[in-house]
């Protein structure tokens, strides 16, 4: 039988306005907004609606942002879209994926999130880290450009994110990440570019994050999900609620297993895949993917009003 996997975006599908259409369309996704900033102590909905983009782009705003923006879609159309029966979340969207579930409070969530986003951005000072994109490269030919630049550099280097066949994010010290990169184009990497971001996430440099988040996390309350999440740092289908925490607790430094969890997914029958909130990243590499493995599947992006018309 068909099955059905919701998925949430992570960070970098931000964006100025994000939210304001099924805002304006949808009282329950406006009831979201006012518990964001009700929750945070300031107008993330005013920041959202209208920037400045340098501001909404800052890891403790974007985070709570995108979490919000997610959040709003499931509140206003979970009567209009198929159940899941697993769902997962790219980095930051796991925790929106526990709040589609139920196992975590909303407003534990974006306060949680804006602090997490805090203790990422603070482990390592500005510029001394950095994330790069690897793309058409086997995963042994980039562990082996990683592992050659760190013993050049004598810094970290590691994979980051394996976001889909031929497209891995590697992560660490700065100087480590552009020896990668040498290496990597050495190796015959077909395209390598530096990301946009402030901090080498998913790296073992987050360790001091995860020390800050791990009280934190220690200290809400989780609950069974309405189906599996399917978690980033083992690609594995949980539903305790202490493993699911478990899991927010070593993805910080982990890295993200997207290509291992779609393909349980795809493997666990999964054929419907609907990406809830900003952006259409994650449809895009679900349908890459099952093409890659011959399979024909329907990934829908849903995050305004009018993408509601694709479901039929």
């Amino acid at each position: 039988m068909s099955k059905v996997a919701w998925l949430f975006p992570g960070q970098g599908s931000q964006a100025v306005g994000m939210g304001v259409a099924l805002a304006e369309a949808e009282s329950a996704a406006r009831a979201v907004l006012q518990d964001a900033d009700a929750a945070l102590g300031f107008p993330l909905s005013k920041l959202m609606a209208e920037g400045p983009e340098e501001t909404l782009k800052l890891t403790e705003h974007t985070q709570p942002a995108i979490l919000t923006h997610s959040t709003m879609v499931v509140r206003a159309w979970a009567h209009r879209i198929p159940k899941p029966d697993f769902a997962a979340g790219h980095s930051l969207g796991e925790y929106s994926a526990l709040v589609a579930l139920g196992a975590l409070g909303f407003q534990d969530a974006v306060r949680t999130v804006r602090e997490r986003g805090r203790a990422m951005q603070e482990a390592v000072p500005v510029g001394v880290g950095a994330m790069a994109a690897l793309l058409g490269m086997s995963l042994a030919d980039v562990e082996a450009s990683c592992a050659e630049a760190a013993a050049l550099t004598g810094k970290i280097v590691v994979p980051a994110n394996f976001n889909g066949p031929g497209q891995i994010v590697i992560a660490g010290h700065a100087e480590a990440v552009e020896a990668a990169m040498a290496a990597a184009k050495a190796r015959g990497g077909r395209k390598m570019m530096k990301l946009p971001v402030s901090a080498p996430f998913h790296s073992p440099l987050m360790e001091p994050a995860k020390a800050r988040m791990e009280p934190i996390l220690q200290g809400l309350n989780f609950k069974a999900p309405l189906c599996p999440l399917v978690n980033n740092v083992d690609a594995a289908a949980v539903s305790e609620p202490d493993a699911l925490r478990d899991g927010l607790v070593r993805q910080i430094p982990g890295a993200v297993r997207w290509q291992a969890t779609l393909d349980l997914l795809l493997d666990r029958g999964v054929t419907t895949f609907l990406e809830l909130g900003p952006g259409k990243v994650l449809a895009g590499l679900v349908k890459r993917q099952a093409k890659e493995k011959g399979l024909e599947v329907v990934a829908l992006s849903l995050g305004v009003p009018e993408d509601l018309a694709q479901l039929g």
